[in-house]
This record gives C-alpha cells, sequence and structure tokens, in this order.
C-alpha cells in the first residue's frame, strides 16, 4: 500500500469515527479548522441550537492527539445545551477547543484567525472563554467576528465571568447542604475544593466568609502560595491523599472525570458540589455509585451556570447585578432537582437531564412546527 493509500485509510477511518460520536451524542455538526501559518488546530462541536444559537467557551488545552481533544469537545459541547436548557436560556449547546499549550504557543495571530474561522460558521456557534483563553483573547477574536460574548468590560462586555461562576457553585452547594442537613449554613463544613484556579479562588472566598474548614489541591504549587497568602488557616491537601480526607463536601473545581469508580471508593462525604465540567467519568455508573453511597452529587451543568448565564446577558447588553440576580435562580433550581430524584428515585444527573429535555423538547416542536 503506498503512502497516499494509508492516509486515505486513516482519514476514512477518522471521519467514521466522527460520525459515529457525532450520532451517539446526538451533535447537529462538528468543525475542525487547521491553519498552517499560526499553527492553529480547533474543534467547535455544535451540540443543539433548537432553542438558540450555540454558546459556549472555548478551551485551549495541550491535548495528546485530536482523539483526545475531539472526545472532549463533544462531551463539553453537550454538557452546554443541557446548560442553557435547564437555566432557561433561549441558547443552544455548543464548544470549542485549540489543542496547543496556551502558556507557549497562544498569539494574537493565533487567536484572530480562530475568529475568522468562528465568522465563518454565521452565528451558529458563539464563542466565549474557557480554560486557558482569557478576555484579552476575547478581544482578539473580536476584531474578526462578532460572534463572540466575555470581552473585557471597556469593550461593553462582562469581563471575567470567573465571580459569577463560583457565586452559583455556592449557592448550590448551599442548596445541597439544605437537602442534607436540613439548613444551608456551611459554617464549620469540612470542604475540599480541587482546582484553585479562577473559580476555585472565588468559591473559597464565598466559603471563607461563612466559616467552613477549607483544604485545597491544585497542581499549579503558585495557586496554592498565593491563595495560603490571602487566606490563613487554608490547608493543603496531597494530591495522592486528597481523597481519603475525612470532609463533608467535595467541590471538584479543575478538569472532569474526578467523580469515578477510584475516587468513589475512597471519597467519604455527603455531598460533591464544584465547578468542574463532566465530572462524572460514567453518567450511568458513576451516578448511580454516588446514590448507592449516600452521596448528594449537584449536577455540574447546573450550579456551574453562572458563567454561561453572565456572558449570555452581553447578547442584550451586560450588566452584572442581572448576572448575579440570574444566577440566584440555580439555589431553587438545585432544589427542585433534589426533590424530583428522591420523590422518582432516580439519580441527580437524570433527574437534571430530564428537565433539560423537557424544556428541549417542547421548544423544539414549537420551532419545527413553523
Amino acid at each position: 500500500m503506498s503512502n497516499t493509500q494509508e492516509l486515505t485509510s486513516v482519514n476514512q477511518d477518522l471521519n467514521r469515527a466522527v460520525i459515529e460520536s457525532m450520532q451517539a451524542g446526538g451533535h447537529e455538526q462538528v468543525v475542525h479548522f487547521h491553519d498552517q501559518y499560526t499553527g492553529l488546530r480547533a474543534i467547535v462541536a455544535i451540540h443543539n441550537t433548537w432553542l438558540g444559537p450555540a454558546l459556549g467557551g472555548t478551551r485551549m488545552w495541550a491535548y495528546h492527539n485530536e482523539q483526545e481533544a475531539l472526545t472532549d469537545v463533544l462531551r463539553l459541547s453537550r454538557g452546554m445545551t443541557y446548560k442553557a436548557a435547564i437555566t432557561g436560556l433561549n441558547l443552544g449547546g455548543g464548544k470549542a477547543v485549540i489543542i496547543g499549550d496556551s502558556r507557549t504557543q497562544k498569539s494574537e495571530a493565533l487567536m484572530r484567525r480562530f475568529g475568522k474561522f468562528v465568522n465563518g460558521l454565521a452565528g451558529r456557534y458563539i464563542t466565549a472563554e474557557d480554560v486557558g483563553v482569557n478576555t484579552k483573547d476575547m478581544e482578539y477574536i473580536s476584531r474578526e467576528t462578532e460572534h463572540v460574548t466575555g470581552l473585557p468590560e471597556f469593550l461593553g462586555g462582562g469581563g471575567d465571568p470567573s465571580p459569577v461562576t463560583a457565586y452559583g457553585v455556592y449557592l448550590g452547594m448551599k442548596a445541597s447542604a439544605k437537602e442534607v442537613y436540613g439548613n444551608d449554613s456551611l459554617a464549620g463544613k469540612k470542604i475540599l475544593v480541587q482546582g484553585i484556579g479562577k473559580v476555585g479562588q472565588h468559591l473559597v472566598d464565598y466559603l471563607i466568609q461563612e466559616g467552613a474548614v477549607i483544604y485545597i489541591n491544585d497542581i499549579n504549587q503558585d495557586n496554592l502560595l498565593k491563595l495560603t497568602q490571602k487566606h490563613s488557616g487554608l490547608k493543603i491537601a496531597d494530591s495522592a491523599t486528597m481523597f481519603d480526607l475525612d470532609i463533608d463536601i467535595y467541590a471538584p473545581c479543575a478538569l472532569g472525570a474526578t467523580i469515578n469508580t477510584e475516587s468513589l471508593e475512597k471519597l467519604r462525604c455527603a455531598i460533591i458540589a464544584g465547578a468542574a465540567n463532566n465530572q462524572l467519568s460514567d453518567e450511568n455508573i458513576h451516578g448511580n455509585l454516588c446514590t448507592e453511597k449516600g452521596i448528594l452529587w449537584a449536577p455540574d451543568f447546573l450550579i456551574n451556570a453562572g458563567g454561561l448565564i453572565n456572558v449570555s446577558i452581553e447578547l442584550e447588553g451586560y450588566n452584572r447585578e442581572t448576572a448575579m440576580s440570574s444566577t440566584e435562580n440555580i439555589y431553587a433550581a438545585a432544589l427542585n432537582v433534589f426533590k424530583i430524584a428522591k420523590t422518582e428515585n432516580i439519580t441527580t444527573i437524570n433527574a437534571a437531564k430530564r428537565l433539560a429535555e423537557l424544556r428541549l423538547e417542547e421548544i423544539g416542536r414549537i420551532k419545527l412546527s413553523y
């Protein structure tokens, strides 16, 4: 077989895998972008646009290969659909990933070229910041497309959305405490916050104000040093033993899939409530395992929706007070999910998905009947 034939065979296998993944997840569109000049390699996944254009952040991460990046963007975009639906936004679910190290490979040229590609999607996908991407990058992207949110405040945007995301997670955690303990006070509760990036740091601020006992963990030693200098009394948890801690609440705020068979065998807590996306390694297996262990899991796509709420408000004219007040609805929504899960004897992930899918189906039928 010639080199050309081998390359054709590989491409056919890759295309087949992409199509099969899209069909399995119910995705509408997946687009791969490559720019030789800037070295840009990116994937945009549009999961569902029944409620409106797909809005979701762009993540820049040093994925090992394109298959790993594809798996991530498919899961993330699906989560955005549920997040928009359950919070009542008129938006669909989408996500983008850029393959590369944001610390060494990101540039104005790369972000602007990505903006050109986003513009070519004609508004079906609206981007925002995510891991490895910030408001300055959104400024660069905005020079090439209007289909962007998460802009700096001087451009009329909301700036850094992490305080709003953290506020929603904090309220989701308080709702969880209300469900488990009968009141929503976090005073004296022992809480492990895994991942103290921007959202995790703001979450710790809220927990400090409540008088919680806080353990923190992060792979970035600078983040640990910065936060321990800001707040005395924080306890640093070692990555190898953090799941063995005697805690009340585990707050995953880094990357996903930390709730898995291995971690659940060790975890001794009553509540899991954090900011990370796709926390359950397997929704069915580990959602059920949480229930079997008596752990209340607060659905991630609900309680971390503050960031999406924040950037969505930019589409009509940004106001931080509106963003914060809209995010406060997460508390009642979480209690409603817990009630449904208990009443119908189902997992919290299935209760939350049911609410989101019901809205998608109802609005979808309306739009299809036009």
